[in-house]
């Protein structure tokens, strides 16, 4: 049984409550789970635990309105469900290692150098390279205001495009060596603005002669319109002749994507693969020349 389904279903609606109070007890209710076994699929499928997943969240968030907003730390550390300030400031601490009000201080520079960090955002992007059908008509970058943990996200975002056929990636690329004849697993979280094609995570296995082994990009699961963060995988084998494996996040049409804490992960045979089988519409011969049969 394939629990990705509801997981994302239950971090929706962790991200639309974080300044409620939520109790696992709570969460496992609205995903029709026991708490003990709704706390072991929820770590089996993001890594985390769902406390600490809904801890960091809100620190992440914190983060956010130190330095974006004039709230007093107080008052964010009210509305974040923190008991006291200084419980606040011990779990910000942990994540940033600044208590709040000197990252506010430090961190807060980087606001008036905006402009310069969106003319530098592709340079900056170590690893990735913008491609597609028209990459020219989108942008990638990195964005240190809407991001899941940490400082910052990659996003990748439309600029001029014409038409829903069209499509960039923000990629990369690696030698598939350390992973031949093993299942590997690439997670991450995405969040979504006004798509109106579709995006998602992708992923492709290929052999020394550019010949696609596996391959799935979420077409049977695309995300569109305006998503909060969310957890999504991709799971393919990597035959023995593998060579290349390539991932990234595909943006088709108009929209905006952002990117955050990618991670690959070998996982066992029982985990299944989301590998689209494109070999059913290849035919064993020519069939229906004269055109004579139909469904």
């Amino acid at each position: 049984m394939s629990y990705s389904p509801i997981i994302q279903k239950t971090i929706e609606y962790i991200e639309e409550n974080l300044h409620e109070e939520l109790s696992l007890e709570s969460i496992a209710q609205f995903a029709g789970f026991s708490k003990y076994h709704y706390h072991r699929i929820f770590q089996k499928e993001v890594g985390v635990t769902a406390s600490e997943y809904i801890r960091y969240r809100r620190i992440a968030n914190s983060a956010n309105m130190l330095l974006y907003t004039d709230e007093k730390i107080i008052d964010i550390a009210i509305y974040y469900r923190f008991e006291t300030q200084e419980s606040f400031t011990r779990s910000f601490k942990k994540y940033y290692q600044l208590p709040p009000g000197k990252y506010r201080k430090i961190m807060g520079r980087l606001t008036f150098q905006r402009e310069e960090i969106i003319m530098k955002n592709e340079q900056l992007l170590k690893g990735w390279k913008l491609s597609g059908s028209h990459p020219f008509n989108y942008q990638m970058g990195i964005d240190r205001e809407i991001f899941h943990k940490g400082k910052a996200s990659g996003f990748l975002t439309s600029v001029t495009v014409q038409s829903h056929g069209e499509f960039a990636t923000m990629m990369q690329e690696f030698k598939a060596d350390k992973y031949l004849g093993k299942r590997l697993k690439l997670s991450g979280f995405l969040k979504s603005e006004n798509v109106d094609g579709f995006c998602g995570f992708w992923m492709r296995v290929d052999d020394a002669l550019h010949d696609v082994l596996q391959f799935d990009n979420m077409g049977d699961r695309p995300i569109v319109g305006s998503t909060e963060w969310n957890h999504y995988h991709i799971v393919l084998d990597v035959p023995e002749n593998s060579a290349v494996i390539a991932f990234g996040v595909l943006l088709s049409g108009n929209g905006q994507v952002w990117i955050d804490e990618l991670k690959f992960e070998e996982v066992d045979k029982q985990t299944p693969t989301t590998n689209i089988d494109i070999s059913g519409d290849l035919l064993d011969e020519p069939t229906n020349l004269s055109f004579e049969e139909w469904e």
